[in-house]
């Protein structure tokens, strides 16, 4: 914990937080340097604040988040304003952002996997198969017509389920347990 209050204060903070580390009476600039510092190192560094002393860190950090009663240049500066002044809201958005991860993935696999198999099958893959079976099986002649090409309007509902798969996977976000 990077803090401009006096030590007992940051101290009484901290102890509150379970903050094992911290670091009290610095300036802006200080903290920005200590960031850098983590950065270096190899660390990825979030950087919560509120105040306008808390603007050079927070464009330091890798994520900035600043809450949501700080400063006007806290929240411009910082990349996540929180909407509360809560600090169970950092993990909170934590948890969001990995599951909007793990959904953004899943849709890419979907998208890919779908496009992977079905363009070539709308594009007459299947052709030399019918041809070399002596043509479209009856029961298919409604997917392929005579040609052994996927009928237009059945490769137009095909994308649309494809879309509103990717959609639907996505708006389970809204239903996420991020408590």
């Amino acid at each position: 914990m990077l803090s401009g209050d006096r030590p007992e204060v940051a101290a009484t903070v901290a102890s509150a937080c379970g903050v094992g580390e911290y670091q009290a009476g610095m300036l802006p600039a200080d903290k920005a340097e200590v960031i850098a510092g983590m950065q270096a190192q190899g660390h990825t560094v979030a950087m919560v604040g509120d105040g306008i002393n808390d603007a050079p860190a927070l464009a330091r950090a890798n994520v900035g988040i600043a809450m949501g009663g700080g400063t006007d240049i806290a929240r411009e500066t910082a990349d996540v304003t929180l909407m509360r002044d809560d600090l169970a809201g950092v993990a909170t958005a934590l948890r969001l952002s990995r599951s909007t991860m793990r959904t953004i993935r899943q849709n890419l696999f979907w998208a890919f996997f779908y496009n992977t198999l079905l363009i070539p099958v709308a594009a007459g893959a299947l052709y030399p198969v019918f041809a070399a079976v002596g043509g479209v099986p009856g029961g298919l002649t409604f997917f392929f017509g005579e040609a052994g090409f996927l009928n237009p309007i059945l490769a137009a509902l095909a994308m649309a389920f494809s879309s509103v798969s990717v959609v639907s996977n996505s708006l389970r976000l809204r239903r996420a347990n991020l408590g």
